[in-house]
């Protein structure tokens, strides 16, 4: 069962985390052009690319449910290196739900122009940094998941 639980945790990672990881990182080079020329088609690359990060944002919180019930499996629910990442994940999950997904609604309100007429421009710049940061705290929980310093399972 516990390789079971591992692959559905692996792939369910692959499949959620990256997309959002890829369009996250798109976005504000997309957003660079809908501002710069007020270009339809990055608009509507933009409106494509905030789709991809909110659906996959949301398939994503399988991940930790798998993940949790291989560890469970495994008996390491209380190891150092399972704890980190469990903290490393929700501050990922913290970044991209308060942070990424906001700031890409009110810059795709403000490309489009269905926002009210005081809302600032959202930095492409700042969300870039954002979006750095949620995927250095994704690349630190993936090593984390393949090192397990101090574990002793063998699996």
């Amino acid at each position: 069962m516990t390789k079971v639980l591992l692959s559905l945790h692996v792939l369910t990672a692959l499949i959620a985390v990256g997309p959002v990881t890829v369009a996250a990182s798109m976005f504000p080079a997309t957003l660079r052009r809908a501002q710069g020329d007020g270009d339809g088609d990055a608009r509507t690359t933009l409106r494509t690319l905030h789709r991809i990060c909110r659906v996959y944002a949301g398939i994503g919180i399988a991940v930790p449910l798998f993940g949790l019930a291989t560890a469970g499996s495994l008996g390491v629910l209380g190891d150092g290196w399972l704890i980190t990442s469990i903290l490393l994940t929700a501050a990922a999950a913290a970044v991209l739900a308060l942070l990424i997904l906001p700031a890409q609604d009110r810059a795709l309100a403000v490309a489009t122009e269905s926002a009210l007429p005081q809302a600032p421009p959202v930095a492409p710049g700042r969300l870039a940094m954002l979006t750095g940061i949620f995927n250095l705290l994704w690349a630190a929980v993936t090593v984390l998941m393949i090192v397990r310093p101090g574990s002793t399972t063998g699996a």
